[in-house]
């Protein structure tokens, strides 16, 4: 026998063993540690992933609270009056007391008065401004698929006139040059702050973000359908609180559930009369 048989008997047999060895697969130590190895990467990125979701919706929410402004100034140059909130039930469309004395029944044709049929608890009036997303209801949503709300100021001259939703309204205001002020009040907080009727409730002294404006756009959150019955939450008007709808409000930056006055996650913006003054003026509309 050959040198070159004996190495092709030799390593032959070698290589055919080699090709029949059957290969070899992860024990259940191997795969325990690779599943939990991935389990931890994924509780770490599922928090990340939650928060940027969440901060993502609370842009957008602001981002449409100041479209709305937008939307609100330029109904106001165009009819010379700000809108009404919407009701409840009053699909989207703006909403006003039959009366100027005294409300009486609610009536979605502006009346000459202007006197809004909830000028401090209801919603933005999407159908009458033409703005969307809205729902079956006709309420502009925010992010979380919940309500806008809108507040508007209540205040009226000695005839009953309520001077920002009457026809022409704001043009009167101007020329007079008196009070009444707008009075809706945006706080820091909700300690302090006193509602003994609707119409004067007032921040505690040095907590006042404004105290004179014309309107308020908020929105209730995250926790709207589950929450929104904190100490400074309950100052906004919500279906989770009991406290009297009133002139005022309250914002700062989001707390958690254990923060003094409870969990905080409303958004909350306003419009000052000098702006709605200025756009007023820029447009021809005033003086």
């Amino acid at each position: 026998m050959t040198v070159h048989q004996l190495n092709h008997r030799c390593y032959g047999s070698t290589r055919q063993a080699a090709t029949l060895r059957p290969g070899r697969g992860f024990t259940l130590v191997e795969m325990a540690v690779v599943l939990m190895i991935v389990g931890l990467l994924l509780s770490g990125l599922i928090p990340t992933i939650s928060s940027q979701v969440e901060q993502r919706r609370t842009n957008e929410t602001s981002k449409t609270l100041k479209e709305t402004k937008d939307v609100l100034l330029g109904f106001a140059v165009a009819n010379g009056r700000l809108p009404c909130p919407a009701s409840a039930t009053s699909n989207g469309v703006e909403s006003f007391c039959t009366g100027s004395g005294s409300c009486g029944a609610e009536v979605l044709v502006p009346p000459t008065h202007g006197r809004c049929f909830n000028p401090y608890d209801g919603f933005v009036p999407a159908v009458t401004l033409g703005i969307d997303p809205i729902n079956n209801q006709g309420q502009l949503l925010d992010a979380w698929g919940n309500p806008v709300r809108y507040a508007i100021t209540n205040v009226k001259d000695t005839s009953n006139n309520f001077y920002f939703t009457a026809s022409d309204g704001i043009k009167t205001r101007w020329n007079s040059g008196i009070s009444p002020n707008p009075d809706l009040q945006v706080c820091s907080t909700s300690t302090g702050l006193t509602t003994a009727t609707p119409g004067s409730a007032d921040c505690a002294s040095g907590k006042a973000l404004t105290n004179n404006a014309v309107a308020v756009i908020y929105s209730l959150g995250k926790n709207s359908a589950t929450g929104g019955a904190s100490g400074d939450e309950a100052h906004n008007p919500n279906p989770q609180t009991a406290i009297t709808a009133d002139r005022a409000f309250v914002f700062h930056e989001p707390t958690q559930s254990g923060a003094t006055n409870g969990e905080f996650d409303d958004i909350v913006i306003w419009l000052s009369p000098n702006i709605l003054y200025n756009r007023m003026v820029m447009a021809g509309k005033l003086p």
